[in-house]
């Protein structure tokens, strides 16, 4: 296998291709679906695999997904009043248009950088 190295003596931490990663270690995400977080901690194995090919290049890509032990995660801490309030100021910020400072009901994109009346209007003066 091109990617098993689980003395990590080719990548330097114990490597592993993808779904055979031994039991007790997780990603981020799947310690988050446990309700855990690394707390801190190194991190113990990776997985790398082969991912698509971008557009024009010749090559795949190599891809990362870093190990972590879960007997080592730590519970997700709670939301705390602050915390929430600072999730909603964030998310209104994101609603916000910065041209005409208008909060709206919808996610400003990041493409236009304003709401869509403000970049209606700015292309029609150009």
């Amino acid at each position: 296998m091109k990617f098993h190295d689980p003395t990590g003596e080719e990548f330097g931490i114990p490597t592993y291709p993808r779904r055979l990663a031994p039991e007790g270690l997780a990603t981020r995400r799947q310690l988050r679906a446990r309700g855990l977080r690394p707390a801190g901690q190194d991190v113990a194995a990776q997985i790398l695999w082969l991912g698509r090919r971008p557009p024009g290049a010749r090559e795949r890509i190599v891809r990362v997904a870093y190990l972590y032990r879960i007997d080592l995660a730590a519970p997700v801490r709670p939301m705390t009043p602050g915390r929430w309030r600072a999730v909603r100021a964030m998310l209104r910020a994101r609603r916000t248009c910065p041209a005409c400072q208008v909060t709206h009901d919808y996610t400003i994109p990041t493409s236009l950088g304003c709401c869509p009346g403000c970049a209606d209007t700015a292309a029609l003066a150009a």
